[in-house]
């Protein structure tokens, strides 16, 4: 394989999307990987036929849905698995409540890692589930953390209504709510999403950009939203030691 070929041209498209902070437009791909304009523009149309990369409605490009496949199988091999679960289980077992993993998936949140709790009384959300960005603690943390141009964007097109009494359906009161939780690096589910259930999440960030949300949620019958936050210092030091061992293997 050449420099400058086309399949390195590829790899280094879908490499450069999907560590983007913002997605990247074809101008902007063409000045980071100094490849000319009607190259790009060709090698885009192919991988998005292909389905490996997407264009979104204001022009940026996102991975696509054979991309995002390729990626969670890595996520899902062995040792990585094992190691990440051990984390998990020392979280739970420190704070007595389910713990997982969620990352951002076409709008959405997708579970993809837990450890549940042995309480007779659950919330059931179990590893490939997805929910809500707007109403539940992993998910208005990665919208905290967006460029506000693009979190404005996003927020107009995601159909946000009331979950529960307590949604947050406010243009306003969302906006400051996604401030503070930016500003605390620490996102609050108050019976958003469930009514009964609280949560909260902490980001797990690779090379200082968020990649995925570590979380702890418990019905309110046993724990408060203040009870869950107690337990901040324990959810950092499990993000890190995550963090850590995404940038361990993703170097090997």
């Amino acid at each position: 394989m050449t420099k400058g070929s086309s399949i390195t041209r590829v790899l280094d498209i879908i490499e450069a999307i999907s560590q983007a902070k913002h997605p990247p437009s074809p101008l902007d791909l063409a000045v980071a990987l100094d490849i000319p304009k009607p190259s790009i523009h060709r090698l885009l149309q192919t991988l998005e036929q292909e389905g490996f990369v997407k264009c979104e409605s204001y022009g940026g490009y996102v991975i696509g849905d054979r991309t995002f496949k390729m990626l969670m199988g890595a996520w899902e091999q062995e040792p990585l698995k094992i190691e990440r679960l051990a984390i998990l289980q020392r979280l739970s077992d420190q704070i007595g409540e389910t713990c997982g993993i969620a990352i951002l998936n076409n709008n959405q949140m997708l579970y993809t890692d837990r450890i549940q709790t042995n309480w007779p009384l659950q919330v059931y959300l179990p590893v490939g589930s997805t929910v809500p960005l707007w109403c539940t603690s992993s998910g208005k943390l990665f919208l905290s953390y967006l460029p506000e141009a693009r979190q404005q964007k996003v927020l107009k097109l995601l159909p946000i209504q009331a979950m529960t009494k307590n949604t947050l359906v406010d243009p306003t009161a969302f906006a400051n709510n996604l401030e503070q939780i930016f500003e605390q690096k620490l996102g609050t589910d108050d019976e958003e999403f469930i009514a009964g259930m609280v949560a909260c999440s902490v980001p797990i960030c690779r090379n200082e950009q968020i990649v995925a949300c570590l979380y702890t949620h418990a019905p309110t019958i046993r724990k408060s939203l203040a009870d869950l936050i107690a337990f901040e210092p324990m959810l950092r030091e499990a993000a890190q030691a995550l963090g850590m061992l995404i940038e361990q293997h993703s170097n090997e």
